[in-house]
């Protein structure tokens, strides 16, 4: 191949201002190892007969090995401000999206971007499920959320860290020069849970959630260090500051940028911009011991000079050892391999990969492998407890209160209160809470998304520097009442059961306010729901009719993702029976819970709401596909099962949860998918204030 040939090949291009900042070194890097591919050397020259020819010259080297690997790119430039590139371990770009914001970038632990944003009014936005849009997409009311506005103090945030174990967000705001820090579900111009003043403009933060520690880049040159930064209720004091020095004690950084804290190995790597206006005296520092240090801070490894290619190194990502600069001024993505080890100096970097403004860099964020809690196919997972919710016909003490209590049902861990006339709740994956409300002096209903309610907030109200709501007339909520989540899929499935316009509506988890629904399925002869379970392995919504059926909506992810916004009827419809006949009325399904393991439906039939012994509990076999009469393979009703109106349900993989209303109980059954049924007593049970909801809370929400 002819050298000649090799740079339009590559994805490089770079001004002539910018090549000429550097060393003739630093350009033969650019040409050999910038993201191309490998490629053949020039061939020698032919020898005489009977005499060896000339050596040809060798190839140019490929990218190195790294392993694979996402990263989301926030680009600032006259022309791509606003966007983010999701690109892989190479830097190649895979699909760009935009959210209109311009600075830093995080994931929380459900994968959806935070970022922060200074291109107008300061904002905090929320990009629901960033990897899961399609390329081109755009920021969207009804998908994402934002924060902004002047009650949120925010002027000029830069970079950003997420608690992702307490569901904070921590806020680099450069223009305050304090670090601002929301709950990860507040939205809209919302007072911060709290400001800490910082002695020089802050630009990055980076926590150890471990050690509730907090670190911040400060533009000085300095780490300001706050320990026990969330448990000493966001001191406004640091424990301590780091100055990146030399051996002589001497500092040596200027205007500190980027800032990563690796916990595995207790070190601290920093990016210095030094001169903004300079794109050649930018430096890497790696600082061992960082949870210690304190003062003048000798550097274990520092690396500058100009075949670094650091200029404005404004941001920086640790995966493993590897380390991948956002290089501002010189337009480029470096990374340099092995962080942690090897000399300091003027050190090459093992990848160069051209891009234009980049501003901040992040690794995606890989979700939990676990199913929703809605969906637990696991026998005798451990529990963090069962989350109940309390719904008196009148109000009093327990309106709006949602209470967690051991598995064995003696014990009330904690509560929380929603603040509004709560019917179901539910949580996702990260143990926030979604709980619907209907409200009689508006007639309008509605979703209250609490933060972290089921692992970090006792003896806590709702509010909105953590938590927001979704009401209003576009939502179409009035009477909601059971719902389930899907946090892969960022879906919110609510049963709105009022008379005029009964349905299943979807909203974003991530969406605030008065949103539309992203999408409503509907029912033949205008049946009224009252819960939900969507499966997302087979894609399918089975949905609790009050009218004694169940309607099977398939393939409902699928259609909202080709552009259908309605289902009109259901694909199928369950009718239970006993020896071939339907359930004699009066029947009423409430409560539902699909085990996929088994293709078993359960379900909770309240008969008659005026009731108070006529409840009962339905096992269905083999329920994947079935359609009209499917005959019930275990029914538990009588005087000693308490049930009366039992009005929600929920299996644990092995054993059922009852939210029994008309008795004030709650009840587990144990083993519920080989009962023989009967009129059989809970194998534990606790009296309860009209509990309206059961939930359980998986031991593995607190990893």
């Amino acid at each position: 191949m002819n050298k000649a040939n090799l740079t339009p090949l590559c994805t490089q291009q770079y001004s002539p201002k910018h090549t000429l900042s550097f060393s003739v070194l630093a350009l033969a890097v650019l040409i050999g190892i910038s993201g191309c591919s490998s490629d053949d050397g020039k061939n020698g020259v032919d020898g005489t007969p009977g005499a060896n020819g000339q050596d040809g010259t060798d190839g140019s080297n490929g990218n190195p090995g790294f392993a694979a690997a996402t990263f989301v790119l926030a680009n600032n430039g006259e022309a791509n401000a606003g966007t983010v590139d999701l690109i892989n371990q190479n830097a190649a770009k895979l699909k760009t999206f935009n959210t209109t914001a311009n600075e830093g970038v995080a994931f929380d632990g459900l994968g959806n971007l935070i970022q922060a944003s200074d291109s107008a009014n300061g904002s905090i936005k929320t990009i629901c499920q960033l990897t899961n849009r399609e390329d081109g997409a755009s920021f969207a009311n009804n998908i994402d959320r934002e924060i902004t506005g002047p009650a949120t103090t925010l002027v000029n945030p830069k970079g950003i860290a997420v608690a992702k174990k307490s569901g904070l967000i921590f806020i680099a705001d450069f223009g305050a020069m304090q670090i601002t820090t929301f709950g990860t579900g507040a939205a809209g111009d919302v007072a911060p849970l709290a400001t800490t003043i910082t002695e020089a403009a802050p630009w990055d933060v980076d926590y150890d959630q471990t050690n509730d520690r907090l670190y911040v880049a400060l533009t000085n040159g300095d780490v300001a260090v706050y320990d026990n930064f969330v448990s000493g209720e966001f001191a406004a004091m640091p424990s301590r500051t780091i100055t990146p020095s030399d051996t002589n004690g001497e500092q040596i950084s200027v205007n500190i940028h980027g800032i990563v804290y690796d916990e595995t190995t207790n070190k601290l790597i920093l990016s210095d911009v030094s001169s903004a206006s300079d794109a050649t005296d930018g430096a890497l520092f790696v600082i061992n011991n960082a949870s210690s240090a304190d003062g003048n801070t000798s550097v274990a490894r520092s690396i500058s000079g100009p075949a670094t290619m650091l200029g404005n190194p404004v941001d920086i990502a640790l995966e493993g050892s590897d380390l991948r600069v956002a290089e501002k001024s010189n337009d480029a993505i470096l990374v340099f391999s092995n962080i942690f080890t090897g000399n300091s100096g003027d050190i090459t970097p093992a990848l160069i990969t051209a891009t234009t403004k980049p501003e901040s860099i992040a690794n995606t964020v890989a979700q939990t492998t676990m199913a929703d809690i809605s969906d637990s196919e696991t026998p005798n997972m451990a529990l963090l407890g069962v989350a109940v919710s309390s719904n008196p016909s009148a109000a009093g003490d327990t309106t709006g209160q949602i209470s967690r209590f051991n598995t064995a049902l003696n014990t009330e861990l904690a509560s929380y209160n929603a603040s509004q006339t709560i019917e179901s709740v539910s949580f996702d994956k990260a143990g926030n809470s979604y709980t619907t409300f209907d409200n009689a002096s508006t007639g309008m209903g509605g979703i209250v998304i609490s933060t972290k309610v089921a692992i970090t907030r006792d003896g806590q109200t709702y509010n909105t520097n953590q938590d927001s709501i979704i009401t209003g007339a576009n939502t179409g909520l009035v009477s909601p009442k059971g719902l389930d989540i899907a946090s892969d899929s960022g879906m919110i499935f609510v049963a709105e059961n009022n008379e005029t316009t009964p349905s299943i509506a979807i909203f974003s988890t991530c969406t605030t306010g008065d949103a539309s629904p992203l999408m409503n399925l509907t029912f033949a002869n205008n049946a009224r729901p009252w819960d939900v379970d969507y499966d997302s392995k087979t894609d399918r919504a089975f949905v609790a009719l009050t009218n004694g059926t169940v309607a099977v909506f398939d393939q409902v992810k699928s259609k909202l993702l080709s552009g259908e916004t309605s289902i009109n009827t259901e694909d199928r419809l369950i009718t239970p029976a006993n020896n071939g006949e339907a359930v004699a009325a009066p029947t009423n399904i409430h409560g539902i819970d699909y085990d996929a393991l088994s293709g078993t439906l359960i379900l909770s039939d309240v008969g008659s709401a005026a009731v108070a012994d006529d409840g009962k509990i339905y096992v269905l076999n083999n329920t994947a596909t079935a359609s009209g009469l499917v005959n019930i393979s275990a029914t538990i009703s009588g005087p000693a099962t308490m049930l009366g109106n039992p009005v929600d349900i929920m299996y644990s993989g092995s054993d059922l949860y009852v939210a029994e209303k008309s008795n004030n109980v709650v009840m587990r059954f144990n083993n519920i998918l080989s009962t023989a049924g009967g009129d059989i007593s809970a194998n534990a049970s606790t009296d309860f204030t009209a509990p309206e909801s059961v939930a359980i809370l998986p031991a593995w929400l607190n990893e």
